[in-house]
């Protein structure tokens, strides 16, 4: 993919009623079921969907997503599983009711493609020119400005479960970078993966899973040297379970799920215009949202098997 920014098409503004839930087993399989030998090849993703800008801070709250281009990112309040922030290419917007209504809240024009919070009070947010960290949940931010990185276009960012001081970055174009001093100064880890990389996480047992645009689905389980193909698949997000760690969520032509660290996948949610941003309830663990592309808000409150609307009032 370009360096920098992403291909985008127009499409069609569906509201959330219109969408009904998916019966999964009758629909075409998102994933097939397999490791690094998987075959299936989602295309069209490579885009996130384009809509009109959105308002500024203190904005009433407005039933469904907000109009704003770009989704990129989703996290779920440590606490309560109904305050979530969605990440925009234009800033960051707030919902207190579980996707029901959001409303803008701040970092106008900031585009916030990642948002990481490993623990406590401390919040993380990368994207194209911006790398910016929280120490107080994100009521104030300050720019981070670290030794060692080739630029700030962060597609993708993650931080190691283990320790919140080691983060790893995929600069578009240029590779994977990891940090093991809380963000002062990165290292090349991998200049053959990460520049098209969309989607980071970080197991607990230190394994690095990198949705690649080109490559797909890799596995790393020594930092970056050595790596893995787990799925032939344009990936937009990947989610780890907080409470179990071998159930995994990935989006791109819809959701999946795996239940195996990554080895395996099945298809769980199928959508025509695919999926984004995913996270899942650190409180409540069953609970998971993801963001589809066509403007629909989705939630599971069964562990990622199944998933309904949620539908603004």
């Amino acid at each position: 993919m370009s360096r920098g920014t992403k291909r985008r098409r127009p499409q069609s503004r569906q509201t959330p009623q219109q969408t009904q839930r998916a019966a999964p087993a009758k629909r075409r399989s998102l994933l097939y079921v397999g490791a690094a030998a998987a075959v299936l090849v989602m295309a069209g993703i490579v885009a996130l969907t384009v809509f009109s800008s959105g308002g500024g801070r203190g904005d009433q709250p407005s039933a469904g997503l907000p109009d704003t281009p770009d989704y990129h990112s989703l996290l779920v309040d440590p606490s309560d599983p109904q305050k979530l922030v969605l990440g925009t290419h234009t800033g960051l917007y707030v919902s207190s009711d579980g996707g029901r209504h959001w409303r803008f809240d701040t970092l106008s024009g900031d585009d916030a493609m990642n948002l990481a919070r490993p623990g406590g009070d401390t919040v993380w947010l990368a994207g194209h020119d911006v790398f910016k960290k929280s120490i107080d949940g994100g009521a104030t931010w300050s720019d981070v400005r670290p030794a060692g990185l080739p630029s700030l276009d962060i597609h993708g960012f993650a931080v190691d479960p283990r320790n919140p001081s080691v983060l790893y970055a995929a600069v578009a174009g240029q590779g994977l970078f990891r940090s093991s001093d809380g963000g002062r100064v990165f290292s090349l880890a991998s200049a053959q993966v990460g520049g098209g990389v969309m989607a980071l996480a970080v197991l607990r047992d230190g394994s690095i899973l990198a949705g690649d645009m080109q490559q797909g689905l890799l596995e790393s389980p020594d930092g970056g040297a050595s790596w893995q193909q787990r799925l032939r698949a344009q990936l937009m997000g990947l989610a780890v379970n907080p409470s179990d760690p071998n159930r995994l969520l990935a989006t791109g032509r819809g959701i999946a799920l795996s239940t195996d660290g990554g080895r395996t996948w099945r298809s769980v949610l199928d959508l025509a215009d695919g999926a984004g941003p995913v996270a899942w309830s650190q409180s409540n663990p069953k609970l998971a949202y993801a963001v589809g592309l066509n403007k629909t808000f989705y939630r599971s409150d069964d562990g990622g098997k199944s998933w309904h609307v949620v539908r603004g009032y």
